[in-house]
């Protein structure tokens, strides 16, 4: 019976608690990805300390969406069944890694997405009010597109089945980079199931870097995000019935 091989993949960018985020990890025995971009804490000098992971270093911050765009690749190009991803900044919990691995391997979906708003009760946890609203107008948006009625469009917590992954073109480096998957997900008819995680926000004043720190500038950011995925969208539906027209006369 094939065994499945599984990839953990961790994205860093100079969080603190990164160590003991791959220590805890460790614990389940599978392969580790960290994709450090471009850390400016000496991490990357530690990271060679730990033993059996992989890792892969941004010369420059180069964006969360670029650090997951390389576990894609990374998990498709060495023969992984699944990959796991799981953020390094304390918002998710190493243990609840087993939630996805019994789930493996996937019978009704390909990609399956924890939800830290999974149940219509708003959580207990203190959360930022902003980022929740953020969050809840957008999963809003591509549910509507999608049908996927999803929860929670932004948690980095995922498990994947790595032969979908190969189907997808993402180019997205920034936070928004989630938006593409999920309508690239509906565009090539892959299936979705939500599982719920724990919601964790450590730090209530965390703010986003340059101009996301403005909430109207990210809101309509992820906004141009999907708009321009469904206008690709379009435009190829156009020019694929133009050269049907072209040369089948359909």
């Amino acid at each position: 019976m094939h065994k499945n091989k599984i990839l953990v993949s961790i994205p860093v960018f100079n969080e603190a608690e990164v160590r003991d985020i791959i220590q805890r990890v460790n614990n389940f025995h599978l392969d580790i990805l960290v994709v450090d971009d471009g850390s400016t804490n000496g991490l990357h000098k530690e990271l060679i300390n730990f033993r059996n992971i992989h890792v892969i270093t941004h010369p420059r911050n180069l964006g969360y969406g670029k650090t997951i765009i390389d576990a894609f690749t990374f998990a498709t190009e060495n023969g992984y069944d699944y990959l796991l991803t799981i953020d390094s900044d304390g918002q998710h919990e190493p243990e609840e890694i087993s939630l996805f691995l019994k789930e493996i391997p996937f019978y009704d979906c390909d990609i399956l997405s924890g939800s830290r708003y999974y149940f219509p009760a708003r959580p207990d946890n203190e959360f930022p009010q902003e980022r929740y609203l953020i969050n809840k107008e957008i999963t809003g948006i591509i549910n509507r597109i999608t049908g996927f009625n999803v929860t929670d469009a932004f948690c980095g917590f995922k498990a994947y089945k790595v032969e979908k992954l190969k189907l997808m073109h993402l180019t997205e480096h920034g936070y928004g980079m989630p938006l593409q998957v999920w309508i690239q997900a509906w565009k090539l008819g892959l299936r979705v199931r939500e599982i719920p995680v724990k919601l964790i926000y450590k730090d209530l004043s965390k703010q986003f870097i340059g101009i996301l720190k403005n909430p109207v500038t990210r809101l309509n950011y992820y906004k141009n995000i999907i708009e321009k995925e469904i206008t690709d969208t379009v435009q190829n539906d156009i020019a694929v019935r133009k050269t049907r027209k072209l040369y089948y006369n359909t």
